[in-house]
């Protein structure tokens, strides 16, 4: 039927109107942490850095020899030429050690590698485990890469040598665009990769322009972060200098005695999903970002002095893109380096701001871990999700007396001198992140509580091939391990060990379902078939002595030889179970027999190319649970090489994905 001219305008209308909406509904979409890697002073993961924090630790230590002689560059009077005013800083380890092979990288080439770029490569290995996601599984995706760097020590040491010393790797191995570039090129992502450098604001706006990916659709998946690397003097002369830093080397955020702050180093990295697609994903929501802006302070009394205006303008700029007031929010981490000026004028602007707010708690992260310069913005990201996550905002340190030069007695804002409780209720809590480049650059990122656990389609569907109701410890599960390396092998075991003795309370199902869902399948493997975590305990317990646990397998996986699998049950044996057998491994035969059904997987693979050893025979004993059987016959072909199809085994046996130890990189040094 036809419809009039004004029907059509009408319809033309309402689809220009649903096309408005959705562009409307884009621009402001929801990002998802999904997953987090960090090497921080006194931190090498996000759970040791929320250590650090809720307990109130001072991460800054005296600088170590291998970086830079004090006896040469420290002077205790202040603004001496060609000295340093402190002693102090904020270091992680293995400056000079590297996994080159892990990330098949040739020696001569580590070792003009700038450790910026190595601690990169491994961070965002960390983060993506983290977020249970197998590098495999994104390899050639559109998967983003938006990092803060500025720092140029190594480089410059490179450049120092003969001439003739310069080889053909010290470019790619130093420039920034490589920063991105190289994390891009090793995981083989193709969807935007940038490096970027706005001083100390430089990972938040990497943060902000990966949201901004996200929501144009460039990207389907981002990694966004920052790092520093603390290896000349000479920097910290020119700060000295500058009058930037603190003669006793602590940031003493907001307080009376603040003088400037201490030099830190390390490394952050986020992995970043649309909120939609991460819950279709059944990936761990650990926060997430509403929105964020960022902005420049333009011409102010110096190029280095910052504008209250241009900060009050940028937040409010991300709380207008989030959807969010001012009164929503409840935790600010400020930018807060400690240096008289800032704090005040970072003050004034967050008063204009929230004013009408009941309550702003204040934090400052570098008050623990010191300035992390291009990484600070990422640093103060990551205690937020921790906070949130915790439930707790952490203390901030070396605050004796709050600057007498702010009204706080009639401003709405709390300065935590220690823990203070940040408990969920009828309304979403939401915060904010602040960082400022003294390039001038700003950036302000919203963040709001990721839904309670199990409230937000993350867990997988129930198993099919266990009892609904049954108690844990009767249900069966197959655990395995592996790496690139037996030492790294037996390294990890250890970890994991380590890991079940400090957290007890962590489901064996979700474990296992981390651990061969979310992790990368190396030739050097462990497998067993366990039914609690006293089980794993004990049997990873024998491993590590040298022992034999029953039900455990170990090899290396080999392609060269024949193998067979004959799983043998009765001739009753349910359709359900022979398709279930099917999906999971690739190659599957089902062969009926008179009394006996055999399921014989044929592919070229062996054990340490033992022909003795290139049959498996699993006996399924109870038709009715048949699991015990399956897994036990799964575990040797892991063993053998023969690709499993986790996704199947995981719709069927029940589990979440949880942050678990990471992989142990065996390192080497490469220095020039």
């Amino acid at each position: 039927m036809d419809l009039s001219p004004t029907k059509q305008a009408l319809l033309a209308l309402r689809q220009m109107q649903s096309k408005l909406d959705a562009l409307e509904q884009a621009k402001h979409e929801a990002i998802a942490i999904v997953g987090m890697g960090c090497r921080f002073p006194g931190a090498n993961s996000p759970e040791e850095f929320w250590q650090l924090l809720e307990g109130g630790r001072d991460a800054i230590t005296t600088v170590p020899p291998e970086r830079w002689q004090q006896s040469e560059y420290y002077s205790e009077q202040p603004y001496v030429p060609g000295k340093i005013c402190t002693t102090d800083g904020g270091f992680v380890p293995h400056l000079k050690e590297f996994d080159a092979s892990f990330f098949r990288i040739a020696p001569r080439e580590a070792s003009s590698l700038d450790p910026q770029q190595r601690l990169l490569l491994e961070v965002s290995w960390e983060a993506l485990e983290n977020a249970a996601i197998p590098p495999e599984q994104v390899k050639g995706s559109q998967t983003g890469v938006f990092i803060g760097v500025s720092a140029t020590d190594y480089w410059h040491q490179l450049l120092s040598r003969n001439t003739t010393e310069i080889d053909a790797y010290l470019t790619t191995g130093n420039t920034h665009s490589l920063a991105s570039g190289r994390i891009s090129h090793f995981f083989d992502f193709t969807g935007t990769s940038i490096s970027l450098d706005t001083a100390c604001s430089s990972s938040l706006v990497a943060v902000h322009l990966g949201i901004k990916s996200l929501r144009d659709r460039e990207c389907n998946m981002v990694l966004v972060g920052g790092v520093n690397r603390l290896i000349s003097p000479k920097i910290s002369v020119n700060f000295s200098q500058a009058k930037m830093l603190s003669p006793d080397g602590r940031c003493r955020t907001f307080d009376e005695s603040a003088n400037g702050f201490v030099r830190s180093e390390g490394c952050g990295i986020v992995v970043l999903k649309r909120l939609k697609d991460a819950i279709a994903d059944q990936d761990r929501i650990r926060a997430v970002l509403l929105g964020s802006a960022t902005n420049q302070d333009g011409r102010t009394s110096s190029i280095t002095t910052p504008n209250s205006l241009s900060q009050q303008a940028v937040i409010k700029q991300a709380l207008e893109n989030s959807k969010v007031t001012p009164q929503q929010v409840s935790y600010l981490e400020t930018h807060g380096t400690g240096t008289s000026l800032g704090d005040a004028i970072e003050i004034e602007a967050l008063s204009q701001v929230f004013s009408d707010n009941k309550q702003l708690v204040l934090g400052a992260v570098k008050t623990n871990i010191g300035h992390l310069e291009s990484a600070s913005g990422i640093a103060s990201l990551i205690k937020t999700v921790l906070a949130l996550e915790n439930e707790v905002i952490p203390a901030n340190l070396h605050l004796k007396q709050a600057n007498s030069k702010v009204d706080w007695q009639n401003l709405p804002f709390k300065l935590p001198q220690k823990a203070i409780a940040w408990q969920r209720s009828a309304q979403p809590r939401i915060a904010g992140v602040s960082g400022f480049g003294f390039s001038g650059t700003n950036a302000h990122i919203i963040v709001q509580e990721a839904a309670i656990p199990g409230k937000n389609l993350e867990v997988a569907p129930p198993s099919r091939l266990s009892r609904e109701n049954e108690p844990e410890q009767s249900n069966v599960y197959l655990f395995t391990l592996s790496a690139k390396t037996n030492k790294a092998l037996s390294q990890l075991a250890k970890n994991y060990l380590e890991y079940l003795q400090s957290h007890p309370d962590s489901l064996i199902a979700d474990i296992c379902y981390t651990v061969n869902v979310g992790r990368s399948h190396f030739n050097y493997r462990l497998a067993t078939t366990i039914t609690s975590q006293a089980d794993l305990q004990q049997k990873l317990t024998e491993y590590i002595n040298q022992a034999t646990p029953p039900a455990l397998w170990q090899g290396k996986a080999n392609l060269n030889q024949e193998v067979k699998l004959t799983l043998i049950t009765s001739p009753q044996v349910s359709q359900e179970l022979t398709e279930l057998s099917e999906s999971l491994i690739d190659g599957c035969l089902v062969t009926p027999d008179l009394a006996d059904v055999y399921w014989q997987i044929n592919s070229k693979k062996t054990i340490d190319n033992n022909a003795n050893q290139n049959i498996i025979y699993s006996q399924i004993d109870n038709e009715a649970n048949p699991l015990p059987g399956l897994l036990s016959g799964l575990a040797q072909l892991y063993i053998l090489g023969v690709k499993i199809n986790w996704k199947s085994l995981s719709q069927n046996i029940a589990g979440k994905k949880i942050s678990l130890p990471t992989y142990p990189f065996q390192r080497q040094i490469y220095w020039i």
